[in-house]
């Protein structure tokens, strides 16, 4: 039986003036988050947004496949740093992903590196689970 997370959203109001709550219920490290619609498609102001959420769960999910495939390989990772950027485009949803990654690995060159980086993608729950985006882009380098 797989492990189950749970999160919690809370909206009031209409889609353009009202707001939301979201809370991390499985781990209760974020409570009440707040979010809305202008944080979605305008200014953050603060606040979060789904696609945000989405790609903080990405990146960790990433790091932690290309930590994973790295060891295997022999190549343990010193430190893997990801930035993952969801673009949202109103009435069309999210649009695509592109991640970023510089590592600090021992032992590998760049072109090493980059292919277990795109093997890490293709292999992240996460990036399988948005298979059906339009385009997951990586960027990939080794720290000088």
């Amino acid at each position: 039986m797989g492990v189950e997370r749970r999160a919690k959203s809370v909206w009031t109001g209409t889609l353009t003036e009202g707001e939301g709550k979201v809370t991390g219920e499985s781990s209760g490290l974020f409570t009440d988050l707040p979010v809305t619609w202008v944080s979605r498609t305008e200014d953050p102001g603060g606040k979060t947004s789904p696609e945000e959420l989405l790609a903080a769960a990405h990146a960790s999910c990433f790091s932690m496949a290309l930590s994973s495939g790295l060891t295997k390989a022999g190549t343990p990772p010193a430190k893997l740093e990801v930035t993952a950027t969801a673009t949202f485009q109103a009435g069309e949803g999210v649009k695509s992903m592109h991640l970023e990654v510089v590592g600090v690995v021992a032992g590998i060159d760049a072109e090493s590196f980059r292919q277990a980086a795109e093997t890490a993608k293709q292999n992240c729950p996460i990036s399988q689970a948005l298979a059906a985006l339009p385009e997951i882009t990586l960027e990939a380098k080794l720290a000088a």
